[in-house]
């Protein structure tokens, strides 16, 4: 039986690399030459990467009538969401809102979309132009709308198009006080709720301000899908715990799809 050729050693690879000019980025090589490794490796015994990324298994939580919570639904494209966010920062940057009582709100917030949500001593609203760079708001990325359009779906709302994207950045003492989404013009349509970065505790509610809310930990992917009955039930964000998130460093960051 003819033997089969043996895999490159890291250290002979590291050597290699050491010898190089020091412009070269050797973690980049690396990555190169074992991916070509592992192709050849698979090609010559026919099995798959025993070293690819298991796909999480998303669970599901009933909250309520038409109410859900998908776990990690949207934990692999979690990074390539928060690029998104970032980008969309840089043309609409975050702020932090006033309420039309004065308060200052502890959570940072941007949009994208045909329109944004905004609050200021005359009001919430939903305005087209951005306040505070006085143009349009950034468009919502593809990637976003295909998000909230599946997880609406399987949550049992399908056509769902969102039109807004509101975006909430926490950072450690922040909190989101109990509320309803209701400065939509109808309610037909479900709101879609994306986590991402550090975990938080999230309110969900009744219809009244008074019925005792669920505590939730929602982690980095979890997505929660409310409409139907539960359209107008009120929920909210507990104080954002100190932590430090790969994507995020001391931020959460939250997507609230919506349509007008």
């Amino acid at each position: 039986m003819q033997e089969s050729p043996k895999p490159l050693l890291l250290t002979s690879i590291f050597e290699s690399l050491c010898s190089l000019r020091s412009s070269v980025n050797v973690f980049e090589v690396l990555r190169i030459v074992v991916s070509s490794e592992r192709k050849r490796t698979q090609s010559q015994t026919g099995m798959g990467d025993l070293f690819a990324e298991v796909t999480p298994a998303v669970e599901t939580e009933k909250l309520a009538d038409s109410a859900f919570l998908f776990r990690r639904f949207s934990a692999e494209s979690a990074a390539s969401l928060v690029e998104l966010v970032w980008q969309i920062a840089q043309v609409s940057p975050f702020r932090h809102l006033v309420t039309p009582g004065g308060y200052r709100m502890s959570v940072a917030m941007t949009n994208c979309g045909l329109a944004g949500w905004t609050s200021d001593r005359q009001g919430y609203r939903y305005a087209k132009i951005d306040p505070e760079t006085g143009a349009a708001w950034p468009p919502m990325p593809i990637e976003f709308q295909q998000l909230a359009e599946t997880a609406a779906e399987r949550a049992g709302f399908p056509g769902f198009k969102p039109d807004c994207c509101l975006i909430n950045r926490y950072e450690p003492g922040a909190k989101l006080s109990l509320h309803q989404d209701r400065d939509e013009n109808s309610y037909q349509f479900p709101i879609v709720s994306v986590s991402l970065g550090l975990p938080a505790k999230f309110l969900f509610g009744g219809l009244v301000r008074t019925e005792r809310p669920r505590r939730l930990r929602l982690e980095n992917g979890d997505v929660v899908v409310w409409g139907g009955p539960s359209r107008l039930a009120f929920h909210g964000i507990d104080t954002l715990a100190d932590g430090e998130h790969p994507l995020t460093g001391r931020y959460r960051l939250n997507l609230t799809f919506r349509k007008r």
